[in-house]
C-alpha cells in the first residue's frame, strides 16, 4: 500500500467511526427520552371507578307466595278510530299521480 491509500483508509475509518459513534449517542438519547415519556402520568378524562355496590341491591325481589298480581287489565294495541279515518279508502295519497310520459306501458308476460 502507498502512503496516499493510508492515509485515504485512515480518513475512511475516522469518518465511519465518527458515524457510528453519532448513531449510539442518538439511540441512547431516543432511549432515555421514551423512558422519560413512559414516567409522565396522564390527567384522566373520566373520574375514578366507584367501589362495587353492596349485595342486597345485586339481589332481586323477593317473591312471595300468593303475591298480589297487577288489577290493571293488559294495555292493548292502538286502533284508529273508524270516525276520524273517514269512509274506506278514502285516504289521500300520499303522492300526486306521475305523469303520462314517466309511465311505461304494462310488461308482457311471455
Amino acid at each position: 500500500m502507498t502512503s496516499n491509500d493510508k492515509r485515504r483508509l485512515k480518513l475512511d475509518f475516522i469518518i465511519a467511526c465518527s458515524l457510528f459513534a453519532a448513531g449510539v449517542v442518538i439511540s441512547g438519547v431516543s432511549i432515555a427520552q421514551i423512558r422519560a415519556e413512559g414516567r409522565i402520568e396522564f390527567a384522566q378524562a373520566t373520574p375514578p371507578l366507584q367501589g362495587t355496590p353492596s349485595d342486597d341491591q345485586n339481589k332481586p325481589a323477593e317473591a312471595k307466595p300468593g303475591g298480589d298480581r297487577p288489577t290493571t287489565p293488559a294495555p292493548e294495541p292502538a286502533r284508529p278510530d273508524p270516525q276520524t279515518q273517514g269512509a274506506a279508502g278514502a285516504t289521500k295519497p300520499a303522492l300526486p299521480p306521475a305523469p303520462a310520459e314517466k309511465i311505461a306501458p304494462p310488461i308482457e308476460k311471455k
